[in-house]
């Protein structure tokens, strides 16, 4: 580290690596049954593929993760053109370093340091860039399971275990997209660096706190359930009969 670098901004930088990857843990691999947005969602899918498997015509399935798909495309070609940028501030380093410098709002660092920042901004958003190009695979993929979905009439239990699986495709190409979606609020939270330690801190815990929120304790999320509470109840209803 330079030698300028206190140690409150190892600590700032050790926080905002383990709150994102504490949080990605967390939401993606270890929280289930619980009331989140995701968790809710994998049900949803679920019964969409399942009602899929019910007609003939698949045009709006179709239409609907083509429009994920272009929403994916979207963010990774926004990703390059955030990246081309940051780069391109590496060849004009003494200038850029100047101008962040003199700002009023910012903390006087040596270059080393502001380059370091610098590097970590490039370092989150080639990582949102592997991750929408990964989603949009994987899109490509359950494209071609929805394609080779049978037509009905589908037994039961054919239905049980395809909708499973596609729908468990379409989750993890979601949790892609997620990914790549989430670097950009912790790239806010990385230049908040610029700005000090503390704001570094303080972005990061801010950014935890908002997606928290909106994944469980939002009211898009009370919306999802009671649609959901309703799929399952229907199901089970049906399952009876």
């Amino acid at each position: 580290m330079p030698p300028d670098a206190s140690t409150l901004d190892i600590v700032a930088f050790c926080w905002f690596v383990g709150s994102w990857v504490g949080f990605t843990i967390i939401q993606d691999h270890l929280l289930t049954g619980r009331n989140a947005v995701n968790q809710h969602l994998k049900t949803v899918r679920r019964h969409w593929i399942d009602r899929m498997l019910e007609r003939e015509n698949r045009i709006m399935d179709s239409q609907l993760v083509g429009h994920t798909m272009h929403s994916c495309t979207f963010f990774a070609s926004t990703n390059m053109l955030v990246l081309a940028g940051l780069v391109g501030s590496f060849g004009a380093m003494e200038h850029a370093h100047e101008v962040v410098s003199n700002l009023s709002f910012t903390v006087h660092t040596s270059r080393q340091l502001f380059e370091i920042k610098l590097l970590l901004m490039v370092v989150v958003f080639t990582f949102g860039f592997f991750k929408f190009t990964w989603a949009l695979r994987q899109y490509n993929y359950c494209c071609a399971l929805i394609g080779s979905a049978p037509m009905p009439p589908v037994s039961v239990e054919d239905r049980r275990i395809i909708s499973h699986s596609i729908g468990e495709a379409l989750t993890l190409a979601i949790t892609a997209l997620n990914g790549g979606m989430r670097a950009y609020y912790f790239a806010l939270a990385a230049l908040a660096w610029t700005i000090g330690p503390i704001p570094f801190i303080l972005a990061t815990t801010g950014v935890i706190l908002i997606l928290t929120r909106r994944q469980a304790f939002s009211a898009t999320e009370k919306v999802i359930r009671v649609q959901v509470e309703w799929l399952e109840e229907n199901a089970s209803i049906k399952g009876k009969e």
